[in-house]
């Protein structure tokens, strides 16, 4: 059995700085420090940062006043900011600087009296999160049966934005059923680069491989992209967390194998299902470089460096 490693995957540079502003917040202020929701979804990063001190918490009412949290990766919704502030919590806000850029059209275009089309999961926590900032404005469209049915006050005033992990493939399609029906609308395409780079990568294993193993979490929206996009390629795909739910017959009869990640898997969990399928040799497939980074929250930077550190590293080297 031959591996295709495809690349880019596994850690983003928005998961990267909401695992370091976790790690850094320990470090710094002891524990507690509560985290509002997962902080990125893998239970994986989730132990870990349990095992240091985190403690994840559902909502805010399960932190006490006074205390340090930390709003997760995805973003959260005015209403939650209003809550901390009125209880007096510490808040670090480890929202990713992409899904801020949604938030930030999403109150521009809302006050401007758009309706705002919000391409996405009703019910995921970046979705929730971005309907908040205009919750009168706001509609979720998840399909293109949503998106042929959806009524506006007024047609010339349409703004459409995006879920940051969406199918790049899928959203073309709404989209596209969105502009044909509102001609003035005004298109913000807000799949974030590594979802999109690390679906280039799913595309081009898929045209080489027997199946393909998606490593990441169940509930992480980008890793179930990546298994459809290979699935759409008409080629096995099956996710799964780390080697322990790989089974025989997901790779029976298959001869070369790829496997990719998602933007919040940790590298160690792609190491080990590659040990567990002992193949007799591995190819590499790199489709884009990748060298983004973002700045830390200002509380949490040392002598003037806004840059990550190697806390997210070690997450994902396993150490």
């Amino acid at each position: 059995m031959e591996v295709i490693l495809g690349s880019p995957r596994g850690f983003c540079a928005g998961v990267v700085r909401a695992i370091d502003i976790v790690e850094l917040s320990l470090e710094k202020y002891g524990s507690p420090v509560y985290v509002r929701h997962e902080i990125v979804h893998n239970p994986f990063v989730v132990d870990d940062l349990r095992a240091k001190g985190a403690i994840f918490v559902d909502e805010l009412d399960e932190v006490p006043d006074g205390g340090m949290v930390i709003f997760s990766a995805h973003g959260v919704s005015p209403d939650v900011r209003r809550e901390g502030e009125r209880r007096g919590l510490n808040v670090l806000d480890a929202t990713c600087p992409l899904v801020t850029k949604v938030h930030v059209e999403a109150v521009k275009f809302g006050g401007n009296g758009h309706t705002v089309l919000l391409v996405g999961h009703r019910d995921h926590p970046e979705t929730i999160g971005t309907s908040g900032e205009a919750p009168d404005r706001t509609i979720v469209v998840e399909t293109v049966e949503e998106a042929e049915a959806v009524q506006v006050p007024d047609p010339s005033k349409v703004v459409v934005l995006t879920q940051t992990t969406l199918s790049v493939d899928d959203t073309r399609e709404v989209v596209d059923t969105l502009r044909a029906r509102f001609p003035k609308v005004i298109l913000r395409n807000d799949i974030c680069y590594a979802t999109t780079n690390r679906q280039m990568a799913a595309k081009a294993l898929a045209q080489e491989s027997d199946v393909v193993l998606v490593i990441g979490a169940r509930n992480s929206s980008n890793c179930n992209r990546l298994r459809e996009v290979v699935e759409a390629a008409g080629v096995r795909a099956y996710l799964v967390n780390g080697p322990e739910e790989v089974t025989e017959e997901q790779v029976k009869g298959a001869t070369k194998v790829g496997i990719v990640s998602g933007a919040s898997t940790p590298e160690t969990l792609v190491e080990a299902v590659i040990k567990m399928l002992e193949p007799s040799n591995i190819v590499y497939r790199k489709v884009i470089d990748e060298d983004v980074t973002f700045v830390l929250p200002k509380e949490l930077q040392v002598e003037g460096s806004g840059t990550p550190g190697s806390h997210a590293a070690d997450i994902a080297g396993g150490r």
